[in-house]
């Protein structure tokens, strides 16, 4: 069963909020352990982009690629305060893979809690497509190893249930608008990688 969270990061923290705070179903994915680092820390969470992810030469493979990598930074730091405020996802995010990052949000908001660390990504070999709205997709093996859900306030590691995936399957979909490549969906696969 396909769980849909119209991009990013989205899917991993909509997963792992959504089973702490309302749906303990939805658990296909989170983080699993703390790397210790303080929530209110001065230093910005960012994406891990590991080194085996395949370089492209084409040059919009390449910007598929960079805004795929942007769009999980502007996330990891919205997931670090619960908000979007001050982050980067409306540049890299269409509204309607933006409205659920703020449905998560709000969760994660209402339910005291914050993300620290990062997550690893590797995405591989990005597939553009011509048309009148150039289209893109691409697969990415998502770590979320060192992503933890922790409670604001106590800074305590949330639990989580312990069949999660912490290492998933993840499709990536983009359009370019304009000169630029937005992330419009995102499906993680019940699959470890």
């Amino acid at each position: 069963m396909k769980r849909r969270a119209h991009h990013s990061a989205v899917h991993f923290r909509k997963t792992a909020t959504a089973s702490l705070a309302l749906c303990a179903a939805l658990a296909l994915t989170a983080c699993s352990s703390s790397d210790g680092k303080d929530e209110a820390s001065d230093e910005s969470p960012t994406v891990t982009q590991s080194p085996t992810a395949s370089a492209s030469a084409d040059p919009e493979e390449t910007a598929v690629l960079a805004a795929y990598t942007q769009s999980w930074e502007a996330q990891t730091k919205a997931y670090a305060k619960a908000s979007s405020a001050g982050t980067d996802l409306r540049k890299t995010t269409t509204l309607r893979a933006l409205g659920l990052i703020e449905q998560d949000l709000e969760t994660m908001r209402k339910a005291g809690q914050v993300t620290i660390g990062k997550p690893m990504i590797r995405p591989q070999d990005p597939k553009v497509t011509d048309g009148e709205i150039p289209k893109a997709t691409l697969t990415d093996c998502v770590d979320t190893t060192n992503w933890t859900l922790i409670d604001k306030a106590t800074k305590k590691k949330v639990p989580l249930p312990s069949t999660r995936l912490v290492k998933y399957v993840s499709t990536a979909k983009f359009e370019k608008w304009g000169t630029k490549w937005m992330v419009t969906e995102l499906t993680a696969q019940p699959q470890t990688c």
